[in-house]
């Protein structure tokens, strides 16, 4: 059995369909207010497009005034509570990102603080050093003065333990 697409035009479409089923649902253009529902239905095994079978049901109906009002203010009232859940959202990241530029703001102020501190600490001890230098430099100076005494008494001891052994030397004669 070949089974080949069913061409069929309805309206301002074309629909290709393939045996056994198929149906379709078209909204065409209609002159009355109400828009013409055209329903399509391809059924059975088909070989060819000849014997295809296509039923059309025409239906123009119009929901009721009530029922469209309903809709519209179920579906607005939704989508407010929709938008406002998001813009609460937004609202609130807005607020945390806020709170931590403030934080984070204290913290830099702390940290300032805390550097100009050790700033002003450190010129303090700087002054204190430039007014410890003098002494410092009198300090050196008598250790160096210190050494070079000390190295002026080993060459007086080595002398005079020269002068001792010269001294004996001639003793013993």
């Amino acid at each position: 059995m070949n089974e080949f697409p069913v061409q069929v035009e309805t309206g301002h479409t074309r629909h290709h369909c393939f045996p056994p089923l198929w149906s379709s649902l078209v909204f065409c253009e209609s002159s009355s207010k109400t828009p013409a529902v055209e329903v399509q239905v391809c059924l059975g095994k088909t070989s060819t497009f000849d014997d295809a079978v296509v039923e059309t049901v025409e239906e123009a109906t119009e929901p009721a005034e009530a029922d469209i009002t309903g809709l519209c203010q179920d579906v607005f009232s939704k989508m407010a509570t929709y938008l406002m859940g998001e813009l609460t959202a937004t609202s609130e990241d807005y607020k945390l990102l806020e709170n931590m530029n403030k934080l984070t703001s204290l913290k830099y102020l702390e940290m300032k603080d805390i550097a100009v501190n050790i700033s002003r600490n450190l010129k303090d001890l700087n002054q204190k050093y430039a007014a410890l230098q003098p002494y410092l430099d009198q300090i050196t100076l008598i250790e160096e003065q210190g050494a070079a005494l000390e190295q002026a008494g080993y060459k007086l001891d080595a002398y005079s333990k020269k002068l001792e052994a010269k001294y004996k030397k001639l003793e013993k004669r």
